[in-house]
């Protein structure tokens, strides 16, 4: 193996693909990257068993600048080239194998040998496409994700809930998680018919987010053992989480009979500041509402109390006291990304929602907390 290629594509591409590489992985050469050279392109692999991501880079790319001399592979420890690379200060590098495994790495006057590991002892992993796929706009993704992964569960006590469940019927997808205390649920129309259930580990998920460019169309393939999300010219893909994934519909109340309508900054910095009293680390924060004012408060024996008037735009129902995590509410709000919200009550001892007042297709849902006081 020998070939030149532009520092800074290469190095871009090593830290994409190295976010999919554990430090604590059993098997040693799961700690690198596998980089294989053909005549016209690179093919870089990195997996830690359950997300394995590649990227494929060629002359098609702007500035690449690849020059193949012989082709070949080898996988290098991922910490090791990722901090040649960066060190380096030139704009091209050269890579050649000179010896078995031990591979130089050069730019200018700057010259590294390095032990690799041969490509023989990487394990093989399936990269074949599901046959069943769909097109979703990267922005669309994005926001699927950011406003239901952090709704899991971060317990393995259930590992289905530390995944966002993806149900598909027909067009309809429906995207939920929870953590058995709130829930997250987004639905969005794809183009086409498709039928799966499946649950993504919400780790994979989070990684995906940080590879989507904002413009542009995702491919999504997926079947019951992995998902696969083709970006531009790189793969991801995730093992999916075993298991039936609990019905969440009944969890969702059919009628409300409080209503409250608030600014999104008002209602999180009024949490923000509340939250700082906390009963064993947790804050837990009370709403007391009536037709004349809405009042956030908190208090602890150790610490003291916190009470703040909340400028709502309306509120309508009876007189309403109800307590819930701080957390919780804050997170739920501020992932819908909306200047105002819409928090529709049952009662106050029954889960409550927490809307995008002008979409539907998103919905936050919180359990609210027992308080002896």
């Amino acid at each position: 193996m020998n070939f030149k290629v532009s520092k800074r594509i290469f190095y871009n591409a090593l830290q994409v693909v190295s976010r999919s590489i554990s430090a604590n992985s059993p098997l040693p050469s799961l700690s690198g990257i596998k980089i294989e050279v053909s005549e016209d392109h690179i093919i870089l692999t990195g997996s830690d068993s359950d997300i394995s991501i590649q990227k494929i880079l060629n002359n098609e790319d702007e500035d690449l600048n690849l020059i193949v001399k012989e082709t070949g592979s080898i996988v290098i420890e991922a910490k090791y080239i990722l901090e040649i690379v960066r060190k380096i200060d030139a704009d091209e590098i050269n890579f050649e194998i000179v010896d078995g495994s031990l591979t130089k790495i050069s730019g200018l006057s700057a010259e590294y040998k390095i032990n690799g590991m041969r490509s023989t002892d990487y394990p093989a992993i399936d990269f074949s496409k599901p046959s069943q796929q769909f097109s979703i706009d990267a922005d669309i993704l994005m926001k699927i994700i950011n406003q239901t992964s952090f709704a899991t569960s971060d317990k393995e006590t259930r590992p289905v809930l530390t995944g966002v469940n993806f149900k598909c019927k027909g067009n309809k997808l429906e995207c939920v998680a929870t953590d058995s205390y709130r829930l997250a649920r987004k639905e969005v129309e794809l183009e086409g018919d498709n039928n799966f259930n499946i649950t993504i580990p919400a780790k994979s998920l989070n990684e995906i987010v940080k590879t989507i460019e904002k413009d542009g169309k995702v491919n999504v393939c997926v079947s019951d053992k992995k998902a696969q999300f083709w970006i531009n010219n790189t793969l991801i893909q995730t093992r999916l989480i075993d298991g039936s994934y609990p019905e969440t519909e009944r969890l969702v109340p059919n009628e409300f009979l409080y209503e409250m309508i608030v600014d999104s900054r008002d209602i999180l910095n009024a949490i923000d500041r509340a939250s700082f009293i906390k009963n064993e680390g947790i804050s837990i924060v009370k709403l007391s509402a009536d037709s004349k004012e809405v009042v956030i408060s908190s208090k602890s024996q150790e610490v003291g109390s916190s009470t703040e008037k909340l400028n709502v735009i309306s509120y309508t129902g009876d007189p309403l006291e109800i307590s819930f995590s701080g957390r919780y509410v804050f997170e739920a709000v501020r992932t819908l990304a909306t200047p105002t919200v819409k928090i529709q009550f049952s009662g106050e001892m029954k889960p409550f929602v927490i809307k995008n007042n002008e979409d539907d297709s998103v919905l936050q849902l919180v359990l609210p907390v027992r308080t002896y006081s």
